[in-house]
C-alpha cells in the first residue's frame, strides 16, 4: 500500500509526512528511501522526503509495483488530485492525507523562508517570492488544490493548527487511518519523537521554522491583511478560519 502524504506548502507538511512515514516503518512498513533505491525511482521520488511531484499516471504507475509486491511506504506531494490518483484512492491501493494551514500564515512563512535563504546564499523554491504581490499569486493555486482535495472522499484532512494544539487527538486519527497498533512500543516512541517541542530543528526534512498560529496579524500591515482577505476570502471561511 502507498500512503500519499499531501500538503499545502509551509503548512507542516514535512512534519506530518515524517510522522506518517516513521509510524508506518515502526509498524512494519518499509522506509521510503529504501524503496527509491531498490526500485530505481530516483527520477520519480525526489528530495529528502521522496516527493512524487505531479500525480500523473506515469509517476503513479512507476511507484505501484513496490506496493503490489506487498510493501507499505509513504511518499510526499504538494500537487492536486488527478483522476488517476482518485481512482487509486477509491481502490484502496493508495491512502491519502492532506494537511493545510491558514493560507495567510502559510504565505508569510513561505515569503520569510525564501528571503532568508536568499540572504544566506542558499536560494530555494520560495526565494522567487520577492514581494507581497508575488507571494499572493504563488499561494492562490495551492488554495485551488486545497479545494480539490477537500472534495475527495476517503482522504484524511488535517489542519496544521489542530495538529499543533491538539496533537494527541490528531495522532490517534492518523494511527486509526493507517490501521496500525497505537500501543506498539515502536509506534509510541515515534509518536513522542514528533510531539510539538520534541523534534529538534536540526532533524532533516521537518522544515520547522516559527510555526506560530496567526503570526500574519502581527507581521503584516492592515492593508496587506485586507488584500489577503479579499484574495483568499472564498477559501478562508470554508477552511474554518476567521477573516
Amino acid at each position: 500500500m502507498i500512503v500519499l502524504s499531501v500538503g499545502m506548502p509551509r503548512a507542516g507538511s514535512g512534519w506530518y509526512y515524517n510522522l506518517t512515514h516513521d509510524l508506518i516503518c515502526a509498524a512494519g512498513g518499509v522506509e521510503a528511501r529504501q524503496i527509491r533505491r531498490r526500485y530505481r525511482l530516483g527520477r520519480v521520488l525526489t528530495e529528502v522526503n521522496c516527493n512524487i511531484g505531479a500525480l500523473t499516471p506515469p509517476r503513479l504507475l512507476a511507484v505501484l509495483p513496490p506496493a503490489l509486491l506487498g510493501n507499505t511506504f509513504a511518499i510526499k506531494a504538494h500537487a492536486g488530485p488527478t483522476t488517476f490518483a482518485r481512482a487509486l484512492i477509491r481502490s484502496r491501493l493508495v491512502r491519502a492525507t492532506y494537511i493545510y494551514r491558514d493560507p495567510r500564515d502559510a504565505l508569510l512563512s513561505a515569503f520569510d523562508y525564501g528571503q532568508r535563504a536568499s540572504q544566506n546564499g542558499r536560494a530555494n523554491a520560495f526565494s522567487k517570492l520577492t514581494d507581497f504581490e508575488t507571494a499572493v499569486d504563488f499561494m492562490l493555486p495551492y488554495l485551488k488544490i486545497w479545494a480539490a482535495w477537500s472534495e475527495c472522499k476517503r482522504v484524511l484532512h488535517v489542519r496544521y493548527e489542530d495538529l499543533l494544539m491538539g496533537y494527541d487527538e490528531e495522532l490517534q486519527r492518523l494511527i486509526s487511518f493507517l490501521g496500525i497498533d497505537g500501543g506498539d512500543p515502536g509506534v509510541k516512541a515515534v509518536s513522542e519523537q514528533y510531539r510539538p517541542g520534541q523534534a529538534g530543528a536540526e532533524q532533516k526534512g521537518l522544515h520547522f521554522n516559527i510555526g506560530q498560529i496567526g503570526r500574519f496579524r502581527q507581521a503584516l500591515t492592515a492593508e496587506q491583511q485586507e488584500k489577503l482577505n479579499q484574495a483568499f476570502a472564498p477559501y478562508i471561511e470554508r477552511m474554518g478560519y476567521p477573516l
